[in-house]
């Protein structure tokens, strides 16, 4: 898709703010890792009083260390280099333009109080947690209690930095987000609610210093809520960061090659096109029997052991994918289990008639056990990438083989599960769509959130407010990530097909398993990038 003129003036002064310092010949791949090392260190800020300091004045003071690792990354001469080497230095540019664009716009440190949320208490199902995060966060999901001696040395250390990341906290939101604000004090609030559950952990009780800690730390994030809930009736400003601004930063940061209008365009093509499709469905099994939902926790586990065979099964014998010997265990950590009818949310309903829909999704799970089992060899991928500049292609990934796999043949036992499929891309079409006008300042979060549910199909999304609120929020503190379900599908088909043209005209056979063993080996990096890793041509 062509870009604008707007957009692409603004790739051009994003580049000449640099001013093209010469290039060094004699650079090679090996002076990029050192400085992706030196760089990684650097993002990492230093510590006061035992939390990360994200005050002002550290960000000035270092800002001078920072367009020195800019300088040296751009002149480093990649001509010459092989693509995936080329690929590795666009990683480390869009990196340290997201370190330039949270410090210039998007400031969360400032603008929102869940960036200080520090317990987590689940692994998130994408390489990193969705959304800015502090440094120091405690990922409670990674212990095992009682807690053994170094493991109790280093919760210990974590809890304690709790109340000092708090007071800061008051001193650097200096935001005027009204939206952000507001939307982040319940984050806060459940810290302080995961915190007191942590207490009920085995061992913890035995600990007196542990306990200690915890106990202040709870009554600090207590008054952390009070502090934000005091000033909540101050904050007056907008939330949304601009269209030139998210234009900006899909370009230069996530490296998806679309502007703010292209992505509106996409959204209501493909919001569009499940809805009709949805309906082309429903007339064509019209003469078939309703679904029926699982009425009883057994009945559910019938179901999610049935889906999760069929779905490895199809994977393997249809040669979709290489299945790998974890991704039956990790796929079987995440079958969820029975919810009764009125509790259910959005993604639960369609569980309840059919699990291979949301199963597909999990394809998630099968990526982050390959980046546990097989980490990727280049050092650059290896890791999760800063500033959840993954989004387009682990979400756009998820939602794309929903569709992939139930054109493949995955419901030719059960036809009307298709509905399910179109269900769930309305459902990311409208809630994208809303997330692009909250961000451009447009509509509110809550009017975002009104097309969210609207335009989801069947009502399924007017069942848990809950939700619906955490999405636009997320999608509210993480520009981009709230179309990248929809615009990360569209890029991976773009990528497919330009495989699929190259092969045809190489007279080889295109074979699907190619293209995801491929894409997979690649690593969780943009998907345009995994495009030109894979095809040759540039996005």
């Amino acid at each position: 898709m062509m870009k604008s003129i707007k957009s692409t003036l603004l790739i051009f002064i994003s580049c000449s703010a640099f001013a093209f310092p010469n290039l060094d010949k004699n650079s090679n791949y090996s002076d990029l890792i050192s400085l992706f090392k030196e760089w990684r260190s650097f993002e990492n800020p230093p510590v006061l009083n035992g939390a990360p300091d994200y005050r002002k004045e550290t960000f000035d003071k270092r800002l001078p260390d920072f367009k020195n690792l800019q300088s040296k990354l751009l002149t480093i001469d990649t001509v010459g280099w092989p693509i995936n080497q080329q690929v590795d230095w666009k990683i480390v540019w869009a990196e340290m333009n997201g370190y330039d664009f949270n410090y210039r716009i998007l400031k969360p440190w400032e603008r929102d109080p869940a960036f200080y949320k520090t317990v987590w208490t689940e692994r998130s199902d994408v390489p990193a947690h969705e959304g800015p995060t502090h440094h120091g966060v405690l990922e409670l999901w990674k212990y095992s209690f009682p807690l053994d001696k170094v493991s109790s040395e280093k919760f210990l250390k974590e809890i304690k930095s709790i109340p000092s990341l708090n007071k800061q906290a008051e001193v650097n939101l200096v935001g005027n987000a009204k939206e952000l604000w507001a939307a982040g004090i319940p984050s806060i609030q459940e810290q302080a609610i995961d915190l007191q559950n942590i207490l009920q952990l085995e061992g913890v009780s035995e600990d007196p210093e542990l306990v200690k800690s915890i106990k202040e730390a709870i009554e600090s994030t207590n008054n952390f809520v009070v502090w934000l809930e005091n000033l909540a009736p101050t904050k007056t400003g907008e939330s949304g960061i601009g269209k030139d601004n998210y234009t900006w930063y899909l370009q230069n940061v996530h490296l998806v090659p679309l502007t703010w209008e292209d992505e509106v365009m996409i959204l209501k093509r493909e919001l569009a096109r499940a809805w009709a499709s949805l309906k082309l469905e429903e007339h064509r099994n019209q003469d078939l029997p309703e679904l029926t939902d699982a009425n009883s926790p057994e009945a559910f586990d019938r179901m999610a052991e049935e889906g999760m065979e069929s779905l490895l099964k199809f994977l393997d014998e249809k040669e979709i994918v290489t299945v790998k010997d974890y991704f039956e265990p990790a796929l079987r950590e995440h079958k969820g289990s029975f919810i009764p009818r009125e509790k259910r949310n959005f993604f639960t309903i369609g569980m309840h008639y059919d699990p291979r829909p949301l199963y597909s999704h999990f394809y998630h799970w099968f990526e982050l056990a390959r980046m546990d089992n097989e980490p990727n060899q280049s050092e650059i991928r290896r890791d999760p990438l800063l500033y959840n500049i993954w989004d387009s292609r682990n979400e756009g990934t998820a939602t794309a083989v929903e569709e992939i796999f139930m054109d493949a043949g995955l419901y030719e036992d059960s036809p009307r599960s298709r509905e399910i499929v179109y269900i769930m891309i309305a459902q990311r079409a409208a809630r994208g769509l809303g997330s692009l006008y909250a961000q451009a300042n447009q509509m509110t979060m809550v009017e975002a959130g009104g097309i969210h549910s609207n335009y989801t199909p069947r009502g399924w999304m007017k069942t848990e407010k809950e939700l619906l609120l955490f999405e636009q929020h997320l999608y509210m503190r993480q520009p981009g990530y709230g179309s990248s379900y929809i615009t990360g599908k569209y890029l991976l088909e773009n990528a497919m097909a330009d495989f699929a043209r190259l092969k045809e005209e190489k007279g080889e056979e295109f074979k699907l398993k190619d293209f995801f063993d491929q894409l997979n080996s690649i690593g969780s990096i943009p998907i345009s990038l995994g495009h030109w890793q894979m095809t040759g041509i540039k996005q």
